[in-house]
């Protein structure tokens, strides 16, 4: 018998539970004991900020709320670890120090 390495083909079909969070807060007992159904808890998220997408807890990815029909969807804008979306700032800029002039 002989072991064929697939790369991590054989990992595809592994189940994984993926989360978006919309916020956080921290709350005293007695005040989530007096939430009721028109009880509205602040968040530490702004509106116009990304959500964070995880797998099994690890943040993998950060996205925005699209809605489709009558479903909420996530559109994914930027996988954590790469590179930032936003312009990089040129390698060298006058006046800086330690450049000649």
């Amino acid at each position: 018998m002989t072991f064929q390495p697939r790369g991590f083909d054989f990992l595809k079909d592994v189940d994984v539970r993926l989360t978006v969070e919309l916020g956080r807060t921290q709350m005293k007992l007695k005040d989530v004991l007096g939430l009721t159904e028109e009880s509205v808890v602040m968040l530490d998220k702004l509106t116009d900020e990304l959500l964070d997408v995880m797998v099994n807890g690890k943040l993998i990815a950060r996205g925005e709320v699209v809605s489709q029909g009558d479903r909420f969807g996530l559109r994914i804008v930027e996988i954590a670890g790469g590179e930032p979306t936003e312009a990089i700032a040129p390698a060298s800029k006058k006046g800086a120090k330690g450049d000649a002039a």
